[in-house]
């Protein structure tokens, strides 16, 4: 892919976030959702792209959605895309902490097709790449990356979604010594944080949502880190849905290069809220508002930030660069 997309794809994230911060703290999750998914779609269709939505959103929730099979794009370059165009409804509605943007863009054929259910994840940084096994207990990848870090296990911090499913491996993670960094929403941003030193972050655990899952692999591919998945389907409907989009081994354990194949892949992410990695959207009055992004590209392993100032009466539909 050009690496002039990077910056469409920042724009895209940028249209999508701006839309979803009217919303912040009103508590309509699901309107925020939507505002994101329509300013996104939007902005999508400016791009010199054939793009086929293969990691969808909002079935879970039962809210507005860029479906799996939806076209995007004004022509071009085939390419897979996965959406979250806002990744925290939740947490724009309760005005908490680290709701973003999200996509991911990949040449066509190379990202997983993941359905929209639950994935049990482990994801490190690029200093513990390599070292991790999803098979393995608890302890031993506690173990695994103090050693890859240099850290004191007691200094090794583990994000997990606040789950009471997660409550047996929240205890064995104390037991052993660690500390733990409880997340309402948002486990993408769980495992962005942990290629990044100064989030404070080292290993994500957890089940959470499988489209979350390449998406999250998609942006530590770009950033040298691993993410390894298991699809957790609950019924035989989820099984059968499995086997209909090719996984003809829903149990076994997905590798980065089962998620992402190949290394041309552009991540971006737009914060709607504060967080540790980004500034949410603020709104600095005169028809002016301010966004952080991090836009990456996993051929070059480039990453950058952005600070954008838009002038919104100047944009209309979030459109105009």
């Amino acid at each position: 892919m050009d690496r002039e997309l990077a910056l469409e794809f920042a724009r895209v994230t940028e249209a999508a976030a701006l839309a979803a911060a009217r919303w912040l703290g009103t508590g309509k999750k699901n309107e925020a959702d939507n505002a994101a998914t329509t300013a996104m779609r939007a902005v999508f269709d400016t791009i010199h792209i054939s793009g086929t939505v293969v990691i969808g959103e909002g079935e879970m929730d039962e809210a507005p959605m860029l479906y799996i099979g939806e076209q995007l794009g004004r022509g071009g370059d085939p390419v897979d895309v996965a959406v979250d165009p806002l990744e925290g409804t939740n947490i724009v509605a309760k005005g908490l902490w680290n709701a973003m943007a999200v996509i991911a863009v990949s040449p066509k054929g190379t990202m997983l097709h993941a359905p929209d259910m639950y994935m049990e994840k482990i994801a490190v940084g690029p200093a513990a790449r390599g070292k991790i096994d999803l098979e393995a207990p608890v302890e031993d990848n506690l173990k695994a990356v103090a050693k890859a870090t240099g850290k004191d296990i007691g200094d090794v911090v583990a994000v997990l979604l606040d789950r009471p499913r997660h409550q047996e491996m929240i205890e064995r993670i104390r037991k052993a010594g660690a500390r733990i960094q409880l997340i309402a929403d948002g486990d993408v941003a769980g495992a962005l944080h942990t290629a990044f030193p100064e989030t404070g972050v080292d290993i994500l655990f957890g089940s959470g949502g499988a489209p979350e899952g390449v998406l999250a692999a998609a942006a530590l591919r770009c950033l040298g880190g691993e993410l390894q998945g298991r699809l957790l389907p609950e019924d035989e409907a989820q099984t059968q849905r499995c086997l209909a989009m090719g996984l003809s081994h829903p149990g076994k354990v997905l590798r980065m290069d089962d998620l992402l194949r190949g290394d041309d892949a552009i991540f971006a992410a737009t914060g709607v809220t504060n967080g540790e990695l980004l500034r949410g959207v603020r709104f600095i009055g005169g028809e002016q508002a301010t966004t952080h992004t991090l836009v990456m590209r996993a051929s070059s392993g480039t990453v950058r930030f952005v600070d954008t100032r838009h002038s919104l009466n100047r944009k209309p539909n979030l459109i105009m660069v």
